[in-house]
């Protein structure tokens, strides 16, 4: 399997995602417990607040996003021959365990680094 430029680029942009998406979420739930949760302590309306609903939808984006990322990673291991028959499982299982902070690793080793040209033997 073979990729151009631009789709190592969209796919490292991609792969990076959920990483950047922890730490907003974090940040967020911090703002919210540290900076709104004891100015605010109930709400006069029903239901959940929209921060809520917003967080919500950008959480279920991104586990879908994660899904979506293993998916490829696992199929673009079993069809590339850039990584080690013998490593092959091991990467399967880091990359489905170790999902977001696996892919980024993955994706510099054996997606964006080019692979070493063939040494000419004399």
């Amino acid at each position: 399997m073979k990729l151009g430029k631009g789709a190592k680029v969209l796919l490292g942009l991609a792969t990076v995602w959920p990483i950047v998406y922890m730490g907003l979420f974090l940040a967020f739930i911090a703002f919210q417990v540290f900076w709104r949760g004891f100015l605010h302590h109930g709400s006069s309306r029903g239901g959940p607040p929209a921060e809520f609903m917003i967080l919500f939808a950008f959480h279920f984006f991104t586990i879908l996003w994660i899904f979506a990322l293993l998916a490829f990673y696992g199929l673009y291991l079993f069809r590339t021959d850039r990584v080690a028959p013998d490593k092959k499982a091991l990467w399967a299982v880091v990359l489905f365990l170790g999902h977001f902070l696996a892919m980024p690793i993955f994706f510099y080793f054996y997606v964006w680094k080019e692979p070493a040209p063939p040494v000419a033997k004399p």
